[in-house]
């Protein structure tokens, strides 16, 4: 492994760590994208259908792929939802770096979130 894998990994460990304590188990990868999406609509609600799910975590996939200049916010609709226009093509990855990628980004969106903050 290299050492930004392993840094990566660590980074990642502590994030998993921080949300575990938080919401009181270890989040999977999609969890987070479901928690990011929640955070970026600002609408909490108690249940939410399975295509709301899977709403919410493109718009994750969506505004964490906009730090880096692949989609931007195009305009949010009449019941709040964002709506992202595709700036540049998404490179072609294998699966582990494809996991890799979305981690970067994932730890790059919770390290401004929390600038941000305080």
């Amino acid at each position: 492994m290299r050492d930004n894998d392993n840094d990566l990994q660590v980074r990642w460990w502590k994030l998993e760590e921080q949300l575990m304590e938080r919401f009181g188990k270890k989040p999977d990868m999609e969890t987070i994208l479901f928690l990011i999406g929640i955070q970026e609509l600002g609408d909490i609600q108690k249940d939410y259908t399975k295509e709301q799910k899977q709403d919410l975590m493109h718009v994750a996939v969506c505004m964490l792929l906009s730090q880096s200049g692949y989609y931007a916010l195009e305009k949010i609709d009449d019941d709040g939802w964002p709506h992202f226009k595709q700036l540049k093509t998404l490179p072609v990855m294998n699966p582990l770096d494809q996991e890799n990628f979305m981690k970067d980004h994932i730890l790059l969106y919770f390290d401004n979130l929390q600038a941000f903050l305080g």
